[in-house]
């Protein structure tokens, strides 16, 4: 089970690799730097709230886990 600050920050960092990747892929598209980034923007919000939510949901389903506690590292 993950803490919310360690999920947090993973959505947050998965977010920030998509918004770099998207915006050049906007760029190509539009060709347009401001354009590019504020569709980038606009989807990165979407997709960080869309994946926080989605392991929220996933974090309280059993199903698939093993009942042995987490190894130490």
């Amino acid at each position: 089970m993950e803490n919310n600050k360690r999920l947090l920050t993973k959505a947050c960092t998965w977010q920030l690799i998509g918004f770099v990747v998207m915006s050049f892929i906007n760029y190509a598209v539009m060709g347009d730097w401001r354009q590019g980034m504020g569709l980038s923007g606009l989807l990165t919000a979407v997709g960080l709230v869309s994946y926080y939510l989605h392991e929220r949901i996933w974090s309280r389903v059993r199903w698939g886990r093993s009942h042995a506690p987490p190894q130490s590292e």
